[in-house]
């Protein structure tokens, strides 16, 4: 248990800027938070989010892959890196490395993601280009399970707006992480306090089965915690 009595530690992936780790950190030391952050690790030493973890007085640690290392070898690299942390859960914030399903499959059920789409529609990469060109009405961010198939794990909780005209893929991208930065705090929580789990492949929310995301709205961000 740590010195502030969280009980939940949770080790966080970057590869960039870290807006949804800084999310989590704040989020963390909210009074009535039921995990702290004990480490964040980046796979490029460049990653600008590593100086702000830092500076919010979390222990960060860039760990590139080393020049010739094979995927395999720096996985176990990566995986030795937050063993060592003891970690309840692994939070991806803008982590852009693919994982294997062994390397999934070593942290089975205490993986999260959150993705800037409403899955199962766009996964993988320039998802607010590929909504604006497919004229979609709406567009918004899901949290979900991380499982060997990429983008394809348990939705967990999804966050929607409309596009409108004003949208080109900057502007929506930003409304989307504005999104993003409130619906995965409150799934991490969820998994901290013992409410959110993975069982069988399916993700199970107060013991019942999640046929869908949960939706987001305001009040249940004040209200579901």
């Amino acid at each position: 248990m740590s010195p502030d009595g969280r009980d939940c530690p949770v080790v966080v992936l970057i590869s960039g800027r870290g807006s949804n780790m800084r999310a989590l950190i704040e989020d963390s030391r909210a009074v009535d938070s039921p995990y702290r952050i004990a480490a964040v690790v980046s796979d490029r030493a460049s990653a600008a989010g590593l100086a702000v973890a830092r500076e919010l007085g979390v222990d960060a640690e860039a760990l590139p892959p080393p020049a010739g290392m094979d995927r395999s070898g720096y996985e176990s690299l990566l995986e030795k890196a937050i063993a060592r942390r003891r970690p309840a859960l692994i939070a991806l914030a803008g982590f852009m490395r693919i994982l294997s399903a062994p390397f999934v499959e070593a942290f089975s059920g205490r993986v999260l993601n959150v993705h800037p789409s409403l899955l199962p529609r766009h996964p993988g990469l320039h998802t607010h280009r590929r909504a604006l060109a497919a004229g979609d009405a709406e567009h918004g961010a899901t949290v979900h399970f991380v499982t060997p198939e990429l983008d394809a794990g348990p939705a967990v909780i999804q966050a929607r707006l409309r596009i409108d005209a004003q949208d080109d893929e900057e502007r929506l991208a930003g409304r989307v992480l504005g999104l993003e930065h409130r619906i995965y705090p409150l799934a991490v929580r969820w998994f901290c306090s013992g409410r959110l789990a993975l069982r069988e492949g399916r993700a199970f929310l107060d013991g019942h089965p999640l046929t869908a995301p949960v939706q987001f709205d305001a009040e249940l961000s004040a209200a579901a915690r």
